[in-house]
């Protein structure tokens, strides 16, 4: 399948303002918005690209040729090792997971077919989820599956999966969703047993939230005065994370103290839970719980 890069026209309409400045697409994926960005710039605008997956630094290798583009084989929150402060004018974080991905078994992100359980955007670092979910404690599994999938069932889809580890090595997609399954109270129709399970595993493996918090921080301190972060979750939990990461801080005194509140506002927020038209999703299914929120660096 395809990827369809979600919320493409909106996103670039607010990202780009300076049509001859610097950008960073943060989530390069399969170049969808990358491209796009390079279709709305002059030839003095500049863009730069990370990925942590090595596919698609080799697709963007293999299918851009633009002097005014570059991309980086890192995570996001590797972004000030590149830039300097104050130096890009637009910064965008599409944090939905690549299409591809899903699509290609042999990466166990689905549960739809049977691959090995791996789940790491980047297959040379790291472990796989299979030689996590084999060792990890009880506690450990729960802890994870609450954290990450706010899974209900969290208890007992842990405990089903130690008693079945102990009989056999849970190597595969299928035998984890067969697992959480077997485990389910109810029958499902629209959203699979396994989906809050198996998000929960791909979010801690590869550290996603912790490195979205890094990244936020660090484009606050890189993007200009008047430039725009624009940000698209897909959960809950990320979304939370953009919220609190952008929220104005109040400082406040004890009350013997005739102080008022210290407000400090950095950012405005110029656009709230923008989501994709009902077309959209018709043609992108994947799209529909995307959100989308803009910021602006103030004076």
């Amino acid at each position: 399948m395809l990827h369809f890069p979600v919320l493409l026209e909106e996103s670039i309409s607010f990202l780009v303002d300076n049509k001859s400045g610097s950008f960073l697409d943060c989530t390069f994926g399969r170049g969808g918005h990358s491209k796009s960005i390079l279709n709305t710039i002059t030839d003095q605008g500049e863009l730069t690209a990370f990925d942590k997956d090595p596919d698609a630094i080799e697709y963007a290798n293999n299918s851009i040729e633009d002097p005014r583009f570059k991309i980086i084989h890192k995570s996001f929150n590797e972004i000030d090792s590149i830039f300097k402060a104050r130096s890009l004018d637009g910064i965008l974080f599409d944090l939905g997971t690549c299409s591809t991905h899903f699509d290609d078994k042999s990466r166990g992100f689905s549960f739809q077919d049977t691959g090995p359980l791996d789940m790491r955007f980047n297959f040379n670092t790291g472990y796989p989820v299979s030689e996590w979910i084999n060792t990890t404690s009880e506690k450990d599994l729960v802890d994870v599956l609450f954290k990450y999938g706010q899974e209900k069932n969290a208890r007992s889809i842990a405990k089903a999966i130690c008693i079945t580890r102990r009989e056999s090595v849970i190597e595969t997609t299928s035998q984890l969703a067969d697992i959480i399954v077997s485990v389910s109270s109810k029958k499902y129709t629209k959203i699979h047993p396994a989906t809050k399970s198996f998000q929960a595993f791909r979010i801690f493996i590869n550290n996603e939230l912790e490195e979205l918090e890094q990244a936020l921080e660090k484009s606050k301190q890189l993007i200009k005065i008047g430039g725009k972060i624009v940000v698209i979750s897909f959960h809950s939990l990320e979304d939370s994370i953009v919220k609190n990461s952008f929220k104005t801080k109040i400082q406040a005194f004890p009350k013997e103290i005739p102080i008022n509140p210290i407000i400090t506002k950095e950012f405005d927020c110029i656009a709230r839970k923008i989501r994709p038209s009902s077309d959209e999703i018709s043609k992108n299914k994947r799209s529909r719980s995307a959100i989308m929120r803009v910021f602006k660096k103030l004076p």
